[in-house]
């Protein structure tokens, strides 16, 4: 028998990506669901052949770990009452919408000595996570420019009725994937300047220890015509264009399984795990703070390892 996930989260993420890759993943059990509506929790455990649970404590008692699917405001305080109890985590980016949640769960999972990943769906494509180990390795880098310009508030999407996306925006919601492939390559995160434009763009300025500056741009709501993603590393050696991804959202969930299945047989530590996904959080928040004030701001450190 394979590592027993609970999944916590019943939307169209949960359906479509996470379930289906538990359920198809050859070393792992989706032993239960739990949601904030009974009724689509069940519907979800009839579809995929297992256990819905009205109460995430009992939920717990039965998994070895859980996926959370669910909005970072919920998803954070869910994780640390996972990881309280000893479970392993597979997170949604971006893990919380505090810092200081985030900083909770790298307590948490250090203390007990737990797996974790973060999924930031492009790092877990072969050649996109091949090209940012490779081009932090090779160093010699000045900066980045990033623009992710998406839009979900379209008939039929299913993410433009979320609430918090409406509330928190591309910054909070595809700016961690600009950060996931950007950071490890530049390097940690000083200081953000940010700025809002037309259409609820941010554009934001991120000054990295050693001097490299990336330069971001992120929506939900660009024109149809606008939409892109792309991001392009200068430096020593000219321009470097990250390559497109080659898996699917589940194949990409499936290889973020694996990933923490080799942490429970080997020992913590990940490229994407909850300490990488708190200083993603400390760089959106001090984002949205420059952009309220007007000013830059300096980005929280990470504590040290427990």
């Amino acid at each position: 028998m394979g590592l027993r996930f609970g999944l916590l989260g019943t939307g169209y993420w949960a359906k479509e990506t996470q379930a289906a890759a538990l359920a198809e993943h050859p070393e792992a059990v989706l032993a239960g669901v739990w949601g904030r509506d009974p009724a689509k929790a069940a519907a979800l455990a009839d579809r995929y052949g297992t256990r819905a649970h009205d109460d995430v404590d009992a939920l717990l008692a039965d998994v070895d770990a859980v996926a959370i699917a669910l909005p970072p405001h919920i998803q954070g305080n869910l994780a640390l009452r996972a990881a309280r109890a000893g479970k392993h985590l597979l997170l949604d980016k971006p893990v919380s919408l505090s810092t200081a949640v985030a900083d909770d769960l790298v307590r948490e999972t250090d203390a007990r000595g737990l797996a974790s990943v973060v999924f930031f769906t492009n790092r877990f494509s072969d050649g996109i996570d091949a090209f940012v180990r490779g081009a932090a390795a090779e160093g010699g880098w000045h900066g980045a420019r990033a623009t992710l310009f998406g839009s979900i508030f379209q008939p039929g999407n299913p993410f433009g009725a979320s609430p918090w996306r409406k509330e928190k925006g591309g910054l909070w919601d595809v700016g961690p994937h600009l950060l996931s492939v950007v950071v490890p390559v530049l390097g940690e995160v000083e200081e953000v300047t940010a700025v809002q434009g037309p259409r609820d763009t941010v554009h934001a300025l991120t000054r990295h220890r050693g001097g490299a500056v990336g330069s971001l741009a992120m929506t939900l709501d660009a024109p149809d015509d606008a939409q892109t993603f792309e991001v392009v590393l200068h430096g020593e050696r000219g321009w470097r264009s990250l390559p497109d991804g080659d898996r699917t959202p589940v194949e990409a969930f499936g290889a973020a399984v694996d990933r923490l299945l080799d942490q429970v047989a080997h020992g913590p530590g990940d490229p994407c795990d909850v300490r990488f996904g708190r200083d993603v959080v400390a760089v959106l928040e001090a984002a949205e703070r420059s952009v309220r004030t007007g000013r830059a701001v300096r980005v929280a450190r990470t504590g040290p390892a427990a």
